[in-house]
């Protein structure tokens, strides 16, 4: 890899000054840690406000039907870029570049929006909303790589709980700012300083990539980085297919599928159907605070050390199991309620005041919350555990927000062509269950051992092949 190799002798040369050496600042900024709650704070600014966003139904906008679409367009375009173009990118550049080129793309989003306040120009919504899928491939690229691979074995359930926690802290308080800046709103849309104070806050995180640093300067970590042949697009672009279609990776694909595919079932059937404007704000605040929370309950319970590794893997699929089953069993019956209530022409109507309907819906959607923070730390955990390669960890990655794009952009497809509500929320628990249960040979496989052995890696055949070929090539 040669940014890889670029950036260890950049790393040596800092190495060589006595300076940085017995520089506080410079220990605390290369240490793992430091740097996980680094990236965390970005995607808090970042995808944190754009959650909040989205979370208000329609992105605080009365006409849905254009951030559906927008949506359909930005993880379409996640999808197409994440692995194959994102993955061979972040192998040369590194994770700061990566950052750099997607962070931006998130204040033009939130800006479109402000835009579309004025002059009710959808197109270029959904054009941003492109361009923003671009850039979140980049991002989340990045992200992952460094929250799998930039701490120890033992603590990577703990690094997915501290940035679970973080980075949800930026949903709910952008989205207790809208209820504070919404909460006398009659309109149905949200204001023009919301917009405005959100895309401050995402060029903030943006400017943030600058202080992340690459993996061969991180202290405190297992990171496995080894001198590589040089490589062209070609080959890691057969070393990256070649890291998919392990087996026990593919056996992971239909949870990546199904890991953001009820967003737009709950943002929009759910929050934006049933809620007037200043509850869903709070409903949204709500939503990510949970997800704070069952980040830090998944996290613990992905490194309980009374545990081996293989029995963490099966007791977390256990508990998605059941409680997946009991969230989703509650949210039949409250669709239900809701479909009998929308056919006597009851919509956008519950506010958090009227105690009794609004608590059980509201706590409803809190859960909701909560199992997705299980869902996204399960799987990135499963990613963590098959390798400690920044590499390797970045096509996993690629893959899982692929394959999350593809099932989100045709969920989000179905609901801009109105399907009935029911007809989602069929389809969310159906596919989340039995994805789970295809999961099962990977959750039980015995090379999910005590630590990543780069021998029992899942990709480590394939690049010891991959070397081969470089070399005679």
């Amino acid at each position: 890899m040669s940014g890889m190799r670029a950036e260890g002798q950049l790393a040596q040369n800092e190495h060589r000054g006595p300076s940085n050496a017995s520089s506080t600042v410079y220990k605390i900024w290369t240490h793992c840690w430091f740097q996980i709650i680094l990236i965390s704070f970005i995607c808090f600014c970042c995808p944190g406000m754009y959650n909040a966003l989205s979370g208000l139904g329609g992105s605080g906008q009365v006409n849905q039907t254009v951030t559906a679409n927008a949506n359909v367009a930005l993880l379409s375009a996640t999808a197409a870029t994440a692995l194959f173009v994102v993955g061979p990118i972040f192998d040369r550049v590194g994770p700061r570049v990566c950052l750099l080129l997607g962070g931006w793309t998130y204040p033009l989003y939130s800006g479109s929006l402000l835009c579309f306040n004025a002059t009710k120009n959808g197109a270029f919504v959904i054009a941003s909303g492109a361009i923003l899928g671009i850039g979140a491939s980049f991002l989340w690229v990045a992200q992952g790589a460094i929250m799998t691979t930039y701490v120890s074995e033992s603590h990577k359930g703990r690094a997915i709980a501290a940035f679970w926690i973080i980075f949800n802290l930026g949903g709910g308080v952008g989205s207790l700012a809208s209820f504070g800046l919404n909460y006398d709103s009659k309109s149905g849309t949200v204001s023009n300083q919301t917009y405005i104070a959100l895309l401050v806050i995402m060029a903030v995180g943006w400017l943030l990539g600058l202080l992340i640093c690459p993996p061969s300067y991180v202290r405190g970590t297992q990171l496995q980085e080894t001198p590589k042949p040089e490589k062209n697009w070609r080959h890691v672009a057969r070393q990256s297919f070649k890291t998919i279609v392990d087996w026990r990776v593919l056996c992971m694909l239909p949870l990546f599928f199904s890991a953001n595919v009820f967003y737009s079932y709950q943002q929009n059937s759910v929050n934006g159907m049933n809620f007037d404007l200043r509850t869903r704000s709070l409903n949204s605040a709500l939503y990510w605070i949970a997800q704070m929370l069952g980040g830090l309950v998944m996290g613990m319970l992905l490194d309980t050390p009374q545990l081996t590794r293989p029995m963490r893997a099966r007791v977390a699929w256990v508990f998605l199991v059941v409680t997946g089953m009991a969230i989703w069993g509650g949210g039949y019956s409250f669709q239900k309620w809701s479909d009998s209530r929308l056919r006597q022409g009851l919509k956008q109507d519950i506010d958090y005041t009227d105690d009794h309907i609004s608590v059980g819906p509201m706590f409803l959607y809190i859960f909701y919350g909560a199992y997705d923070a299980f869902w996204q730390s399960f799987c990135y955990w499963l990613m963590g555990a098959q390798s400690n390669s920044p590499a390797v960890a970045a096509v996993l990655v690629g893959a899982y927000k692929t394959f999350q794009s593809v099932g989100s952009a045709m969920a989000w497809r179905v609901n801009a062509i109105n399907t009935p509500a029911m007809t989602q929320f069929a389809m969310n628990w159906g596919l989340c269950m039995g994805s789970l249960f295809i999961a099962i040979p990977t959750v039980l496989a015995t090379t999910v051992t005590s630590e990543t052995d780069p021998t029992t890696e899942a990709s480590s055949s394939v690049a010891e092949k991959f070397d081969e070929e470089a070399k005679a090539g």
